[in-house]
């Protein structure tokens, strides 16, 4: 039996971003009815264990979506494992390509806005953190215009994977 497709998003501390980004992409291939393993985790290590932020928790209740979270440090021994590591800006992208243990593994990682159907300039999503809820609010936007793009190109890896 083949394992599930695996998406992994990654902020800094996995408490803003990349747990927002968890959230609706997990309900996304939920709704779409697709087998795919979503989670997220930070470059950084110092907010193991911590919920997500209550400005991320309350952004993504009000918009329906859950927010059960701890969060935790990537460890290059995941590569293996996952499909793709979906950076949430080029610093993320960056120390994730240099963590990864081969070619192929640093191939997996991708940035988050490079799936936005609109094409953005500028790929980096904001870190919210010290900013007001509709730092957050923004965020969610753009997490929710990519994930919509990255449906799809899961979606149609694991037609690929099917053949």
């Amino acid at each position: 039996m083949n394992s599930p497709y695996r998406v992994c998003f990654v902020c800094t501390g996995n408490i803003c971003r990349s747990p927002m980004a968890e959230s609706v992409f997990r309900a996304f291939v939920e709704d779409a009815g697709l087998v795919v393993r979503v989670d997220s985790a930070g470059t950084g290590g110092w907010h193991e264990g911590d919920g997500a932020d209550p400005r991320t928790v309350s952004v993504l209740e009000a918009n329906g979506y859950p927010s059960d979270h701890s969060a935790r440090q990537f460890r290059a021994e995941w590569f293996d494992g996952l499909d793709l590591v979906i950076a949430l800006d080029e610093g993320h992208l960056r120390a994730l390509r240099r963590l990864a243990p081969t070619p192929a593994d640093a191939a997996k990682v991708r940035m988050l806005r490079a799936y936005d159907p609109a094409q953005p300039e500028d790929l980096d999503v904001p870190d919210p953190y010290y900013g007001g809820m509709d730092g957050f609010e923004d965020c969610l936007e753009m997490v929710e215009a990519a994930g919509k793009g990255l449906l799809d190109a899961v979606r149609t890896a694991l037609e690929e994977r099917a053949a």
